[in-house]
């Protein structure tokens, strides 16, 4: 039979001492750990407003968009070859769209080469109809998205959401959020040629 000796008790006990300090430092460690994640993060200057886009430096994505004000017209990618495009999903519904929405007519005014595109994301036809006829229509075309399956191809997943198209047919800018004037200026209109 074998017998505990005093070594074995003061062995046991200074064991547990260890377990009992290291589980009251586990939350320090967990901090810590997390802080240098997000140090790191930090450290890299990622904007949340500029998620990374699968489409960037693709080509444009197939479209064919009927027009809000006549059914009858469509626009597909062979209607919009050799044009730099700005596209801009928007909806009635959408808050941060209405606060953007006078940019438009200043960008169409100032760059009228600048071919505008609305897509009008998951809205209700005779609520867009009413906001474009009451706050005007900045745009050279707008398509209906009714479904969302423009957005699903372009990767939208919030509106506003604006992307620049160049005129070999390559989305070379993407912006989440409300378009300011300091965007467009700093990011943008740099890139038009």
């Amino acid at each position: 039979m074998a017998r505990c000796n005093d070594n074995d008790i003061v062995w046991t006990y200074r064991n547990k001492k260890k377990m009992k300090k290291l589980l009251l430092s586990l939350p320090l460690i967990i901090i810590i750990l997390i802080s240098s994640f997000l140090l790191i993060y930090l450290l890299q200057k990622k904007d949340p407003n500029k998620p990374p886009s699968a489409l960037l430096n693709e080509n444009l994505p197939e479209i064919n968009l009927v027009n809000l004000f006549n059914e009858e017209e469509i626009l597909s990618n062979y209607n919009l070859k050799e044009k730099t495009i700005l596209i801009n999903f928007f909806a009635s519904w959408c808050a941060p769209c209405k606060v953007e929405h006078p940019l438009f007519f200043d960008i169409k005014k100032k760059h009228p080469n600048l071919y505008l595109i609305g897509i009008d994301h998951k809205d209700i036809k005779e609520d867009a109809l009413k906001y474009l006829n009451e706050e005007g229509n900045p745009y050279d075309y707008v398509g209906v998205d009714k479904k969302g399956s423009v957005g699903l191809d372009f990767g939208v997943f919030g509106l506003p959401e604006t992307f620049l198209v160049n005129s070999s047919g390559k989305i070379i800018y993407k912006y989440l959020g409300p378009l300011t004037k300091k965007v467009f200026k700093n990011e943008i209109k740099p890139l038009l040629k």
